[in-house]
């Protein structure tokens, strides 16, 4: 199984970056799987440098803020158009699965300015995440926790076979946008790779609860939960990076670093 982080800006795209965006792979010994989680804002654009959305086989939102969601308008453009293999030209619909928040389905057609009583149906099928219940995707496993942010919130834990144990499998958390809470520390205990968002800082954002970690929160959730290796995300424009990893070190002794766009990450 690996990552490669496409957007990892927080909160709008930056310059170096698109909004959020995680495209997770796994081999079964037949052909690859690629499941994306979350799809912010210009996150599609660098998506095509790693796959071609027709060949994504599940979209994995966590919340329905822009910097999270926006880009269904557009996959469902490349969906329903491409001049090859698009729905409007085969006649065939594509019923990509799309696991979100409840309100999802709306979220997306009103996002893309249908009218009332239109949908995407044909492009996308539409499914609700369900605490506690698996997805299976081939050889992927994702499991949805409900976290801590103003809107209906959901963290992922997937498994699929591991590409540096062979035989084995391998476990990626991703938090979604979240602050502190039960849910996201027992998800990722024993995780190979925590890959958790810290938007905030110590000190500058303490006024605001509720809505975003720090990189101090997000080493504690992994120091609490024993993970492997500790990967943050979410970043904010104006925030600088050395500071958040030196707030996280304070916190966890483990392997730490700061997502980067095209990087790929073993698992």
């Amino acid at each position: 199984m690996r990552l490669v982080p496409v957007g990892v800006s927080g909160s709008l795209p930056g310059p170096e970056s698109p909004a959020s965006c995680y495209l997770v792979q796994a081999h079964d010994g037949e052909r690859d799987w690629s499941v994306v989680l979350d799809l912010g804002s210009g996150s599609l654009g660098a998506l095509q440098r790693y796959v071609d959305p027709l060949d994504v086989d599940a979209v994995g939102i966590s919340h329905l803020h822009p910097d999270h969601c926006a880009d269904l308008s557009g996959l469902y453009v490349y969906l329903r158009y491409h001049p090859e293999r698009g729905s409007h030209r085969t006649g065939q619909p594509r019923h990509l699965a799309v696991h979100g928040p409840s309100t999802t389905r709306e979220r997306a057609a009103a996002m893309y300015g249908l009218e009332s009583g239109e949908n995407m149906d044909a492009e996308y099928a539409f499914r609700t995440w369900q605490p506690g219940t698996p997805v299976h995707v081939g050889p992927l496993t994702i499991e949805p926790f409900a976290v801590n942010h103003p809107v209906e919130a959901y963290g992922m834990r997937v498994t699929g076979p591991s590409s540096d144990r062979p035989g084995e499998r391998a476990t990626l958390v991703f938090s979604g946008d979240t602050d502190h809470c039960d849910a996201l520390v027992e998800a990722s205990r024993g995780a190979d790779l925590l890959l958790c968002e810290a938007a905030f800082l110590e000190g500058r954002d303490d006024g605001v609860s509720g809505i975003h970690l720090t990189g101090r929160r997000a080493g504690k959730v992994a120091a609490e939960a024993a993970a492997g290796r500790l990967l943050l995300t979410h970043l904010t424009v104006w925030t600088d990076s050395a500071d958040t990893l030196a707030e996280a070190r304070g916190e966890y002794d483990g392997p730490l670093d700061v997502a980067r766009t095209g990087v790929v990450y073993e698992l």
